[in-house]
């Protein structure tokens, strides 16, 4: 048996978790509206068409924030065919995904159904085949009570009260040359800084997003972040990262090890941003939206094809990655990665909500279902908000051929933010041993334990159904913490989320 160790202290606080860290993403891509949270006809659709079923998960998840409408969807898009009558919405071309969108579902529809699910928008804008102009016209639309022409608009349309919209991210991975209007980061830099100036003398309340790197194999990448950054220090408050993880070649062991990488990467992109914020000789520190991170690969080759060989279709199925464990085990790892790096880390929004690459699938017509990936999302939100603290973690290694010798335990630890529980996300990467977790709280007093939570599956290819929930969690009822201290056996390949009482 593995035998790893973790200390922590009610004094060893870190950084505090911003619940934004638990939000998500919806783009006009495949299913993600049409049949995914917006399905008019469908049983479960209330008045305004949105999928009844698919709110209560969404808010099972407690989502913060959702991204909107892109993604790559945006570089293209006319907000202004979204809003007003539906009968005179047009029916566009998509360029991004090389799909027909219908308008159906827009801003307006957007904002009422984020209403309705408990969340709130992160809306982007386009920075590809639009600019600054639009960007404030859209922005007078959502969030300004004035007798001027695009807030009367709002008004005509039978929404009186603004949508008080506070995150706007300025466009979408811009330096990726599949991006609809891409630029050199020079480009993007200045187009970004005078876009978001002009934004926040309309709305002096928001919260700009520039565009990192699209990933970090981006041959841009650092250097972006730099130029971007020095020129637009000034304007806006984060810089985001775009990360997916994939296990092509079936080399498990390095795939459950992909956070390490993730870690890199948001290490780099803190240095970069520190060095702009040295340069400009600021005193404020940019933070980091993870704005789109998630595993995905099962078919994406496929769907590269499918958009190739049948283009110009309404709403096709696009990126549904049907999860299994393993892909449920490197979600939980990212997670804890995220929150390891709280104090800049401040938003992340897993991408997507529903149907494309999303914990929550839909059948058109039919039910909506958790995927294995929900259960590590779900447990962090519930069980990660508060404090994250310091831990002294001891664990054995093994070597993996993408990233070396790596520890078998992943781990976290989370002071609740009424300070009455301590939260341990921990994941053993070992596919075929058990590992004895010693944990130390005597800081915290006589620490008792509230449950010990489990989510794994001998088959680490096991996937839920529509029929069948094969992967779900369960309380384990083995383990036992008195005194401040304890041992908890964790099993082979598993996430866990150990709470305690602290006293």
């Amino acid at each position: 048996m593995l035998k790893a160790r973790l200390v922590t202290d009610k004094d060893m606080r870190k950084a505090a978790v911003d619940n934004r860290l638990y939000s998500s993403f919806i783009e006009h891509l495949g299913r993600a509206v049409y049949s995914g949270i917006y399905e008019p006809g469908h049983p479960e659709a209330d008045e305004n068409g949105f999928r009844r079923d698919v709110i209560d998960l969404i808010r099972e998840l407690k989502v913060p924030v959702v991204r909107y409408p892109g993604g790559n969807f945006v570089s293209c898009y006319r907000w202004e065919d979204g809003v007003g009558p539906r009968e005179r919405r047009p029916m566009r071309l998509d360029a991004a995904w090389r799909t027909l969108e219908s308008n159906a579902f827009g801003l307006d529809e957007a904002a009422l159904w984020a209403k309705t699910a408990g969340t709130d928008l992160m809306m982007a804008v386009n920075l590809g085949t639009r600019g600054l102009q639009d960007a404030v016209n859209l922005l007078e639309y959502c969030n300004i009570d004035a007798p001027s022409k695009y807030a009367a608009m709002r008004k005509e349309n039978g929404h009186s009260d603004p949508y008080g919209i506070k995150l706007w991210c300025l466009g979408n991975e811009m330096d990726g040359t599949w991006q609809t209007g891409h630029k050199t980061p020079q480009e993007y830099a200045r187009i970004a800084a005078e876009t978001g100036r002009a934004m926040k003398r309309i709305d002096p309340s928001i919260e700009l997003v520039a565009c990192g790197s699209s990933g970090s194999s981006m041959r841009t990448f650092p250097e972006w972040e730099r130029i971007v950054l020095t020129e637009a220090y000034d304007t806006v408050d984060y810089i985001s990262m775009h990360q997916y993880y994939d296990n092509y070649d079936g080399d498990t062991s390095s795939f459950l090890a992909s956070n390490v990488d993730l870690d890199r990467f948001i290490r780099s992109v803190i240095t970069a941003a520190d060095y702009a914020k040295a340069v400009t000789r600021s005193s404020k520190t940019i933070g980091i939206s993870l704005d789109e991170w998630n595993v995905w690969y099962h078919v994406r080759r496929e769907d590269e094809k499918a958009m190739e060989d049948m283009p110009w279709t309404e709403a096709p199925p696009l990126c549904e990655e049907i999860y299994n464990t393993e892909d449920a085990l490197v979600v939980g790892c990212m997670l804890i990665t995220m929150l390891r790096h709280a104090e800049r880390v401040r938003i992340a929004c897993m991408a997507q909500l529903v149907n494309v690459i999303a914990p929550i699938m839909t059948r058109r017509g039919g039910g909506a279902w958790r995927q294995t990936i929900f259960y590590p999302f779900l447990h962090s939100s519930l069980y990660g908000r508060g404090t994250v603290l310091e831990e002294a973690v001891s664990s054995p290694l093994y070597s993996c051929s993408k990233y070396g010798d790596v520890p078998y335990l992943e781990s976290v630890a989370i002071l609740s933010e009424d300070e009455e529980e301590v939260t341990i996300f921990a994941v053993n990467r070992s596919l075929d041993e058990d590992m004895e977790l010693s944990v130390d709280l005597r800081g915290f007093g006589d620490c008792s334990l509230i449950e010990h939570i489990e989510l794994r599956n001998d088959d680490l290819k096991a996937i839920n159904t529509e029929e069948k929930e094969n992967v779900r969690p369960i309380v384990r009822t083995d383990s036992s913490f008195t005194g401040g201290r304890g041992t908890i056996v964790l099993h082979p390949a598993s996430w866990n989320t150990i709470r305690m009482k602290a006293r």
